[in-house]
């Protein structure tokens, strides 16, 4: 038993850039400072310093990349567990996550179309490309 941690009562609070990392936002702890520090994440609407206390009710805004993560903190942990324990921490917010998920996809369909040359151009290419470049300046 000296090996569990205190159980989480409703006083009990951890701090920021440990619970983001806990909750498996960040991969480091200084990854989640990194991030707090940038304001990339806001704790009631507001910005944050990565030693503030979270406690179990707050609503977050994490931005990661071009993913914004909206949610409702569930539980406490000052360890990192599994996958399935950190996504218990939090309850993110629906139309926050179908908002994130069209754009990913929408971000994903730009990109499918665009195929990157094999290789460089040869000269009959490069003075394709630049005839194109001097259309421009007509």
């Amino acid at each position: 038993m000296a090996n569990q941690s205190p159980p989480a009562d409703a006083g009990a609070t951890v701090r920021l850039d440990v619970w983001l990392w806990a909750a498996r936002f960040f991969k480091t702890r200084a990854l989640a400072k990194q991030a707090i520090e940038g304001g990339k994440v806001q704790v009631a609407g507001q910005g944050a310093k990565a030693a503030r206390s979270v406690r179990v009710g707050e609503t977050m805004q994490v931005r990661r990349g071009e993913d914004v993560f909206e949610f409702q903190v569930l539980g406490l942990s000052a360890r990192r567990g599994s996958a399935s324990v950190a996504q218990a921490l939090y309850a993110e917010d629906e139309s926050a996550r179908e908002a994130r998920l069209r754009a990913a996809a929408e971000r994903r369909a730009a990109v499918a179309g665009y195929r990157p040359p094999a290789g460089k151009p040869d000269k009959r290419a490069r003075r394709l490309i630049q005839a194109l470049g001097d259309l421009d300046s007509l």
